[in-house]
């Protein structure tokens, strides 16, 4: 069975006024994406950051297809030059650079915490859970594939792009798995 994502609860889609919505949604959304960018500790070769829970956050509230959508703008923002990336970084340079695999990486992980969104898991805590978790071994995947190459393979890539943000990684989860639940209580969950 397929439920309709948080958005559309919040704001109804109508054909009429669906590439408005979607349009607007997906900037808002990238834009949500940028500025938790920001918000890092400085860690080298990868810093760490909210952007992943904005990242996951969008995907779950916007479902799978806007929310790879909107990953893929904030993507496509960076590599165009615009400042959106962790650090205030942009341009093909850091999408080409060790965090390159990451940045792509969200777009599949937004896709697949949307996926599990529209099935339900963002009404459970336990299976929302899941979902963030999901989505996190979705992002490391292709960033650490991506990292192994500019630190010296795999093993140097888990210890520099994995190991020191798990623990970070699973309190984002565990937000998230106590926020969307709620939220979807507090308005009423219309299956």
């Amino acid at each position: 069975m397929t439920y309709a994502p948080l958005a559309d609860r919040l704001w109804t889609n109508d054909r009429a006024s669906a590439l408005l919505r979607n349009g607007a949604l997906a900037v808002l959304g990238s834009l949500l994406i940028a500025v938790a960018a920001q918000i890092n500790v400085p860690m080298q070769p990868v810093p760490m950051t909210l952007q992943t829970l904005a990242v996951l956050a969008v995907g779950a509230a916007f479902g799978w297809r806007l929310g790879a959508a909107t990953v893929a703008l904030y993507v496509l923002e960076g590599a165009v030059g615009l400042p959106v990336f962790a650090e205030m970084k942009a341009g093909l340079a850091v999408l080409f650079g060790p965090t390159g695999g990451y940045l792509l990486g969200f777009i599949l992980a937004a896709g697949v915490v949307g996926y599990l969104a529209q099935r339900g898991f963002d009404r459970s805590m336990p299976k929302m859970l899941l979902a963030m978790l999901a989505g996190a071994v979705a992002l490391y995947v292709p960033g650490l594939i991506w990292l192994s190459g500019y630190v010296g393979g795999a093993g140097s890539a888990v210890t520099f792009g994995l190991a020191p943000f798990w623990i970070g990684d699973i309190v984002k989860a565990v937000i998230a798995a106590l926020a969307f639940p709620t939220v979807w209580k507090l308005l009423g969950d219309k299956r």
